[in-house]
């Protein structure tokens, strides 16, 4: 087992938190309103608490794990080492294939929406070019350190928490009890379409591939990381509950239904939002953003799956092996967005349900093995076995949610 590696100077709670809070914070929160419009607010709001729950305490079985052995070791190592090799190489993939679809996903979203921005100010700069020269700023920084990546995701996610409050300040100002309590619809039902919010807030929590990136980052001081997973997880379910009531208090219910329709882009969601309150300051807002969002999510999704492959394949923290690590970082998911520009939505739904093993079930297997083997004498997630078998069946369920789904076995709103 490793020994305890203590710095000097301790780094501030603040990093931490920023890099878990940007990662989970992302344009994907543009897509919530629509895919829940079916729950609507209170039963949606049940099932974003219950995620969060869930998906906390899955992160924080993964730490329980990753204390008992070196800092840098990512899943591949002790998933390996406590689950064995079958289940290494089905995590393997999850994890390789969530991050990799999420990297391009964001290449994607970053050009059209740079696209967007730079139209505004009368510049046509093509979608597949912004992409591109974005993937190659955020792939400097990741090469540069962690520590770059949480000063500058702390920078973009102030900005962004900024923009975001002046954007649903002005959203709240204007949320009407009768189309939050959607008085119109009498005889509405919602529970029905409950089960398919499921996968979406699970995709919407997602962070767990930072946990081995933390511990690079603080040393193994359980008691920080929990903070940074706690605090981090909270603020990422304060701004989606803000969202959620902004939005779902000014568009009536029904009018979701086109918006899904039209492929429930961010363009087309910011077109409504924009038709309730006719303001063009709000579209600046949006816009602006929207931008930040992505770059947050951008700058976290790319570390954890840096450090995933730098782990994978042995390469040192030297400015080589990180350069190294960076091109199989980078180069797969920028030539996909070269390709596919515009597969934004499609990748973030693929890689919700892989995301269910690595995300859920793996992170509960590891907790039980780990105390079999080590007793996790560092730090134990509490609720014992229950919580494990809860974990277990929140992604089992996550899972059989997304597959019914895909074979259009669960009810729509439509």
């Amino acid at each position: 087992m490793a020994t305890l590696t203590t710095t000097q100077t301790s780094p501030s709670l603040l990093g931490g938190v920023v890099i878990i809070g940007g990662t989970i914070i992302g344009a994907g929160m543009f897509s919530l309103p629509v895919v829940m419009s079916g729950a609507w607010f209170f039963w949606s709001m049940a099932a974003l608490v219950f995620t969060w729950f869930c998906m906390l305490h899955s992160g924080l079985m993964i730490l329980e794990a990753n204390l008992n052995y070196r800092i840098g070791s990512s899943f591949d190592t002790i998933t390996k080492d406590l689950l064995g090799k079958g289940w290494n190489i089905v995590n393997g993939i999850s994890i390789a294939f969530v991050l990799y679809i999420l990297t391009y996903a964001y290449i994607s979203a970053s050009g059209s929406i740079l696209h967007h921005t730079f139209a505004e100010m009368s510049l046509n700069v093509p979608a597949r070019a912004a992409g591109f020269a974005f993937a190659l700023l955020v792939a400097f920084v990741v090469w540069l350190s962690t520590k770059a990546v949480s000063r500058m995701t702390a920078i973009v996610l102030g900005a962004k928490v900024i923009t975001f409050f002046l954007t649903f300040g002005s959203l709240l100002g204007h949320v009407t009890p009768a189309t939050l309590f959607n008085v119109a619809e009498s005889h509405a039902s919602y529970t029905p379409y409950l089960l398919m919010t499921l996968p979406f807030c699970l995709a919407s929590f997602g962070y767990h591939g930072n946990v081995p990136s933390l511990m690079k980052y603080y040393g193994k001081d359980p008691r920080t990381i929990v903070k940074c997973l706690i605090y981090g997880t909270l603020l990422a379910l304060a701004l989606y509950s803000v969202w959620l009531l902004g939005t779902m208090g000014n568009i009536p219910r029904p009018e979701f239904i086109d918006i899904a329709q039209k492929g429930g882009n961010i363009d087309v969601l910011v077109q409504a939002l924009s038709g309730v309150l006719n303001s063009r300051s709000l579209d600046l807002l949006l816009v602006v953003f929207s931008n930040f969002a992505v770059a947050s999510s951008f700058l976290g999704v790319t570390l954890g799956l840096f450090d995933y492959l730098a782990d994978l394949f042995g390469f040192d923290d030297s400015a080589m092996g990180r350069f190294k690590t960076a091109l199989l970082t980078f180069v797969p998911p920028i030539v996909g967005g070269l390709l596919w520009p515009n597969g934004f939505l499609y990748a973030i739904g693929y890689a919700g349900l892989a995301a269910t093993i690595w995300a859920a079930i793996v992170p509960a297997l590891l907790a039980r093995k780990s105390r079999e083997r080590f007793g996790s004498p560092k730090f134990r997630v509490w609720g014992g076995t229950p919580m494990i078998v809860l974990i277990l069946l929140f992604g089992v369920g996550n899972a059989l949610v997304h597959i019914l789904s895909s074979f259009n076995l669960l009810p729509v709103y439509q």
